[in-house]
């Protein structure tokens, strides 16, 4: 079968069903697993946000979305020359990944068509679900279904380890720092599963700008900084955006020192199999004496009243 994905996470699970050799066609973004053999980019993104601030990215995102303008540009002839049989897409973010809409025209002009897929996680069961679907359009049922039984089993066994804990911290999760966003969607549900609750955003909603007064309002006992498709180094470099605002010391979380940096890239802003290693994650932050008071190495604690380089595990 000739696979055309432009999702990175379904990508992730087109390579876990073994069928990695049979993509003919990736999006920029679909990165993981890093052992993926060489396939054609089919999208690249107008914007190049890795000389960009995230105000920068902000504005150029609002102003493009603005004038009707697609964020991201479908390499039509080499996509009709690779022939794909099946083609996996989305439309639940016109900001994260090219739209059916964006597709239809090019997809008109394949013969035979290829079958569509189209993908719209908004909850975390959403994005299990997504894989039992993909592992049926991919004719991998049972192997999809196993799949997606082995991360709901470690789904079900951080809930039962976090169920005994006395308290649930409340969860300020920012998906944007210039101009600061909740994390919404599939986060929510993230944070609950952890052990915590969600202080400004509610499971299956999309993420929305706050200003500095609900943050502070919303008075977090734990802030998760996960800005959207950013690294951990990324956010780094970003981190005096909110670190030097005047409200920002005053927070509880900060008081406490439970400000955490995580792989948002990888583990949260990405709907796919990696999520569970991202509640996983969050389980550690919320509950430390549960996991023998350890933090992965894939998460970062900034220290308080410190400076934004100055960071412990």
């Amino acid at each position: 079968m000739r696979i055309c994905s432009l999702v990175p996470g379904a990508t992730e699970v087109v390579a876990a069903l073994g069928l990695a050799d049979q993509l003919v066609g990736i999006s920029h973004e679909c990165d993981f697993p890093p052992q993926l053999p060489h396939i054609p980019v089919m999208v690249h993104a107008r914007i190049e946000s890795r000389s960009l601030s995230s105000a920068q990215i902000d504005a150029q995102v609002g102003a493009m979305l603005s004038a009707g303008q697609g964020l991201y540009e479908l390499d039509e002839p080499q996509l009709l020359a690779a022939k794909p049989e099946l083609f996996i897409t989305q439309d639940l973010c016109d900001v994260c990944a090219i739209t059916p809409s964006q597709l239809a025209a090019v997809l008109a002009k394949l013969d035979p068509p290829p079958r569509l897929v189209t993908l719209n996680p908004r909850r975390l069961d959403d994005t299990l679900q997504d894989i039992t679907l993909l592992g049926i359009a991919l004719d991998q049922q049972e192997a999809g279904a196993q799949f997606a039984a082995r991360l709901r089993d470690r789904l079900d066994r951080v809930r039962k380890m976090v169920s005994a804990a006395s308290t649930r911290p409340r969860v300020a999760c920012l998906e944007w720092l210039s101009p600061l966003y909740t994390a919404g969607h599939w986060i929510p549900d993230m944070v609950e599963a952890a052990g915590g609750i969600d202080a400004l955003a509610q499971a299956g909603t999309a993420s929305h700008r706050i200003d500095w007064d609900a943050l502070t309002a919303s008075a977090p006992d734990v802030i998760i900084l996960m800005p959207c498709g950013f690294t951990i180094a990324r956010t780094r470099t970003e981190l005096t955006m909110i670190t030097d605002y005047p409200q920002w010391k005053a927070l509880p979380a900060v008081r406490r020192g439970q400000v955490y940096l995580v792989d948002a890239l990888s583990y949260f802003s990405r709907p796919g199999p990696r999520l569970i290693d991202g509640v996983e994650q969050l389980a550690t932050i919320f509950h430390p004496a549960c996991f023998d008071d350890r933090l992965p190495s894939t998460i970062q604690q900034l220290t308080p009243y410190d400076s934004p380089t100055a960071m412990t595990r």
